[in-house]
């Protein structure tokens, strides 16, 4: 098994938290989107209210979820801390969460004003992210704990596909707002596979190495495996990259070996969570079994669209991909990262008399409440996969789905939350009384 994680290093709790709850918020803004939208919503992934609800998902949900994950889990498990994690944590989730509002609305309206200012706050949002990161890895180059080479390098490789989404998104903002004539589909392709394939899947995988086996106990990865996985992805979104400025008849295939290699991690995966240690399937492991299928599903669906050229199928990878990968793997680190850390710092706020107040972890969300909202989510991915097909059937129906999903995951955490200030008041007067 993985060492153990050392929670004391962890940031405050706001830290994180921040980021955590924009994932619920937003996925809530964007079913309220689809639902007010209707089918044109899904008619095209080129449709302005398609790239608003993308962006939505991307950046409000995936991105913020991400970055409080990283801030959280780079410290407890290798040693690394983000440079000024209070600070660099409310100006990177104010900016952050400003920029994608501005991102979205600009996309609903088409006004240049909006790109510019969506492109200067979220310019200013990630690059302060980076930096903060870069400045992480350097400060604590020496204190990386040993065993965790998988996990930083696939950590580093996700921060540099940020940094080239970031940079491809930049161009596409500012031909938006300043008319500058520029290759669009060529560049959107390629934010679109850095930022999926790049940014958040090379960050899951780091992740993954060391959440999979902690939390929902299983074996580690298989060490070859775990090395090259990472480095493997990278250097075929580079030459992905390549091919499409230099040579594009080679596009196609290197396309097709990097949907090869997250097969791979799918399957791998779904054998680590079916031969785990545990004998029930918690809510995580459902999540997560979910997210795999669904990656395994992607790449005949690329084939489909690849072959056919149907602008539907285009709309179903999104949402298998969007929705049935990205979103599930994020409900499942909820489950196991929100009630874990809540539990860890009510732990620590008892002392004396005041220890029998201390909560148990499963207490803090209760299995049943996370399993009716898992039910609640395969309903709206299904609604979903069938709004991509027939839009003018069951888009308004699937929005309603998500949001039902989103406001239930959004209530468990709260309730969590609620759970974790209970605590804290009671162990305040215990000490008070005993003073």
């Amino acid at each position: 098994m993985r060492r153990a994680l050392s929670p004391e290093r962890s940031p405050a709790l706001s830290v994180p938290f921040r980021f955590f709850l924009n994932a619920p918020l937003f996925a809530l803004l964007a079913a309220g989107l689809l639902v007010w939208e209707g089918p044109g919503a899904l008619a095209s992934r080129w449709s302005p209210v398609s790239l608003a609800l993308t962006h939505l998902f991307t950046l409000g949900i995936l991105t913020s979820a991400m970055a409080g994950a990283l801030m959280q889990i780079l410290p407890v498990a290798t040693g690394v801390r983000v440079a000024a994690a209070h600070a660099s944590a409310v100006v990177v989730h104010t900016l952050l969460t400003a920029g994608t509002l501005a991102l979205s609305a600009a996309f609903m309206v088409g006004a240049p004003a909006l790109y510019a200012i969506a492109l200067l706050l979220l310019a200013a949002a990630l690059t302060w992210f980076l930096a903060a990161c870069a400045l992480g890895f350097w400060r604590y180059r020496h204190a990386e704990r040993t065993g965790t080479a998988d996990v930083l390098g696939a950590s580093r490789l996700a921060l540099v596909a940020l940094l080239v989404t970031i940079a491809i998104g930049l161009l596409l903002a500012c031909a938006q707002a300043f008319g500058i004539p520029l290759p669009i589909i060529a560049l959107t392709n390629l934010h679109a596979v850095w930022g999926l394939s790049g940014w958040v899947g090379l960050l899951t995988i780091g992740m993954a190495y060391q959440l999979i086996p902690m939390f929902v106990v299983t074996q580690p990865y298989p060490r070859v495996f775990a090395v090259g996985l990472a480095p493997s992805v990278f250097a075929l979104l580079a030459l992905i990259s390549f091919a499409t400025a230099r040579v594009p008849r080679v596009e196609l295939p290197l396309g097709a070996l990097l949907l090869v290699a997250y097969t791979a991690f799918a399957v791998v995966t779904l054998r680590l969570l079916w031969t785990r240690k545990r004998p029930s399937a918690d809510v995580t492991t459902l999540f997560w079994r979910t997210a795999m299928l669904c990656l395994t599903a992607c790449g005949p669906l690329w084939a489909i669209h690849i072959e056919t050229g149907n602008p539907a199928c285009a709309v179903t990878l999104g949402v298998v991909l969007l929705f049935g990968v990205a979103w599930s793997l994020v409900n499942g680190m909820l489950y196991k990262i929100v009630p874990f850390l809540l539990w860890y710092h009510a732990q620590r706020s008892l002392t004396g008399a005041a220890m029998r107040f201390a909560p148990k972890v499963k207490d803090m969300i209760p299995e049943r409440a996370a399993s009716m909202q898992f039910w609640a989510h395969l309903a709206a991915l299904a609604l979903l996969l069938a709004a991509s097909l027939r839009p003018m059937l069951f888009a308004r129906a699937s929005g309603l789905a998500a949001g039902v999903s989103a406001a239930w995951l959004g209530l468990n955490i709260l309730g969590a939350i609620r759970i974790y200030l209970s605590v804290s008041r009671k162990a305040c007067a215990t000490q008070i009384r005993a003073s």
